[in-house]
């Protein structure tokens, strides 16, 4: 990849305060028509470089990505300047494989649209400074995307849903509740006060030691949780819901990941084992953690929904709860997401697992 001082005069690093600045000293450009609008979208904003082509009918011509779990699963947790290193030698490959998979060559796209924020600035540097050359050497437009809107907004490429309707994100570094009024038009109505859902999760897998469990080593943190969990009790601990004296839409993970590594320390002391062995009742303590946290999203949720139809944001006729983002792949969390919009005659609808997590496609 061509670094960005070479052919704009531009530092090829931009730290998150020169981001926007940087954004805004670019226009527009119309370039050739063409009969199709096709736009190239481009995601880095964490650990997984991703790229597609759509078209201006949804149609995904072409997409390419390539994920860095397993390196990060080895150092224990994602490091900023590793997942920027490796976005670096990924972004250029994945761009052509995704060009070269939807048939469409750089000068018949109408736009490059690129993850601008939330994210990791070192990671979102990568994907803004390639996309910008991009826009240089071929002169297209430029459209900075917002990454939760990405995945709010994802739901439409698949289903014909009509605004407004309730969208609850939840990721490894999001976790709220919004009404979309439109595109780019949010009303938040919660958010999580410390830590996201995804984040607690892997956590807690990491404080398990299951990347040393066969079955589990080559999964990200969540999953691995998800899938040890059906092994498990779920009543075995009885861990106390967060904010439970709070009337309000909000969410909160710290205080559960405090509470589930006192019981794994007190349980590595009952069975004489050291820290990074794997406990007897790991599978328990899996599935308790897993039920409590869907519990709380559901709850949540659930005052939400109920709020938004008092208020007449959800009508009977469109009463609609789209969860999106990587957690929304957590079947258990959807199967309690259920019964909460089956008690309140909403529709449930969820983009494919391929696009609950990052990913290019969304972003085009």
């Amino acid at each position: 990849m061509l670094t960005l001082n070479k052919t704009l005069g531009m530092p090829s690093r931009l730290s998150r305060w020169q981001i926007p600045g940087f954004l805004r000293s670019f226009t527009f450009r119309p370039g050739k028509q063409f009969l199709h609008k096709l736009v190239l979208g481009i995601e880095t904003s964490c650990d997984d470089t991703a790229a597609a082509v759509v078209d201006e009918s949804g149609n995904i011509l072409g997409e390419a990505i390539r994920s860095q779990t397993e390196v990060h699963l080895k150092t224990g947790g994602i490091i900023p300047s590793v997942a920027q290193r490796l976005h670096r030698e990924n972004i250029e490959q994945i761009v052509k494989e995704t060009l070269s998979a939807s048939g469409v060559t750089p000068n018949e796209l109408s736009a490059i649209a690129t993850t601008v924020k939330p994210g990791l600035a070192l990671s979102l540097g990568v994907g803004v400074a390639y996309s910008l050359q991009l826009v240089n050497q071929y002169k297209k437009p430029f459209i900075p995307i917002h990454h939760m809107e990405a995945h709010a907004l994802t739901i439409r490429l698949t289903n014909k849903v009509d605004f407004p309707f309730l969208v609850l994100l939840v990721s490894g570094g999001h976790c709220l509740l919004a009404i979309v009024q439109g595109v780019s038009d949010f009303l938040l109505l919660g958010k999580s006060l410390d830590i996201a859902p995804g984040d607690m999760l892997d956590k807690v897998a990491r404080r398990l030691s299951l990347i040393k469990h066969p079955a589990y080593s080559a999964m990200s943190g969540g999953k691995a949780i998800e899938h040890l969990a059906k092994q498990g009790n779920r009543s075995h601990f009885d861990f106390q819901h967060p904010l439970h004296y709070c009337k309000n839409c909000d969410f909160s993970f710290c205080g559960l990941q405090t509470a589930v590594d006192k019981i794994i320390t007190q349980k590595e002391k009952e069975e004489g084992i050291e820290k990074g062995q794997i406990l007897s009742c790991a599978a328990d303590i899996a599935a308790s953690v897993q039920h409590i946290v869907a519990s709380h999203i559901a709850k949540r949720t659930h005052r939400a929904i109920l709020f938004c139809q008092q208020r007449g944001f959800l009508t009977p006729s469109n009463a609609i709860l789209v969860v999106s983002g990587g957690v929304a792949s957590n079947l258990y969390i959807r199967r309690s997401l259920e019964i909460v919009t089956k008690a309140t005659n909403c529709i449930l609808l969820c983009p494919p697992l391929r696009l609950c997590t990052d990913n290019g496609i969304m972003i085009a």
